[in-house]
């Protein structure tokens, strides 16, 4: 993209009043690196898929009754600040609210951009002492914002940190900055790395136009250190919601050595009803690419239970569908109501 039509995207947000209206709870800051702004055909985002992903819109500040800043149910299992404990043997640590982009679909709106910066030590204290009562948790996920928003210092503290606890520990490396900024994957922040062990990448990519050279680049550094890379996609109407973009995407990212993971359905966060696809068109789009794709790039189609009960498959979890709601089932067999919102197909 020329430098003019780059900033012009910069300016045109900056002087819009998109966000001005958005109640506090629920709003997300703007800002995107120059380098994703470049993928940016145009700076429409009712056209262009890359622009739709940064750049507000005004259906953004309609927020539905059953939205909310935190649509699965974080704060119902806060065990400490910055620690979130709901599966048995896996805990979320979030270490930074600070994203290099902030994606206009995030659903932890409750503390992306506004939830006080990088973890604390004394934060990290009480998450430690947490950990080392609980012998169940055999998994960490880092996230937020984004972990590699912090500098390599900072963050290889709290992996050693994390180790101390347990040596044994999984590490997720939960970022987007392979995507939005793949500069970010230096050979020392892959050194670091490979000095941690099981450490894994998981990123967030959601159209074929981000798997870039640079893209590749950096997955090729992670992958060289010993850092195995898996990919999370969230369904995105209007952006990658048909099979031809994903088959495009998934494929992409296997060549790239980068595990197609989750596709997510979107969650009921505050204002983005205008970016969820319903779930009849999700099965049917993994049916074609069933048909399609071998295992190794066919991820598994999945949705976060409204209030916190829990990730499931959709494909199997789905038991009914309403006038006016999906009905799924939980792990524990609680049946959860997922509403039909009558977008288009």
């Amino acid at each position: 993209m020329p430098a003019g039509e780059e900033s012009s995207i910069f300016s045109r947000v900056h002087e819009s009043d998109l966000l001005g209206g958005v109640d506090t709870a629920t709003r997300l800051p703007f800002g995107v690196t120059r380098y994703y702004a470049g993928l940016a055909a145009s700076d429409d985002p009712d056209s262009d898929p890359i622009a739709a992903q940064f750049i507000p819109r005004p259906a953004e500040q309609v927020v539905l009754p059953y939205e909310s800043a935190d649509p699965i149910g974080d704060t119902r299992w806060l065990v400490v600040e910055r620690l979130i404990h709901h599966y048995p043997d896996r805990a979320l640590l979030l270490v930074s609210d600070r994203c290099a982009t902030y994606c206009r679909h995030c659903f932890r709106r409750h503390f992306t951009g506004n939830g006080g910066g990088r973890v604390s030590d004394a934060q990290m204290d009480a998450v430690c002492a947490y950990l080392s009562r609980t012998p169940a948790v055999r998994e960490i996920l880092l996230s937020g914002g984004d972990p590699l928003m912090l500098s390599d210092r900072d963050l290889d503290a709290i992996l050693h940190r994390l180790h101390a606890v347990d040596q044994d520990y999984l590490i997720r490396l939960c970022t987007r900055l392979p995507v939005v900024l793949p500069a970010r994957v230096t050979d020392s922040l892959a050194r670091m790395l490979e000095g941690h062990r099981s450490v894994w990448a998981v990123i967030h990519a959601n159209h074929p136009r981000e798997i870039t050279d640079d893209f590749r680049l950096a997955a090729r550094r992670l992958l060289q250190a010993g850092v195995p890379v898996a990919n999370q996609a969230v369904l995105l109407r209007g952006i990658n919601d048909d099979a031809d973009t994903l088959e495009a995407l998934f494929r992409s990212l296997a060549r790239a050595g980068v595990r197609p993971y989750y596709l997510f359905q979107g969650d009921l966060a505050a204002g983005t009803a205008h970016f969820r696809v319903p779930l009849e068109k999700g099965i049917a789009l993994m049916r074609t690419l069933r048909s399609r794709l071998s295992g190794l790039a066919l991820p598994t189609y999945a949705v976060d239970l409204p209030g916190g009960a829990g990730k499931v498959p959709v494909e199997s979890s789905l038991i009914r569908t309403e006038a006016d709601a999906y009905v799924l089932r939980a792990a524990d067999g609680s049946e959860h109501r997922y509403p039909r919102e009558g977008l288009p197909s």
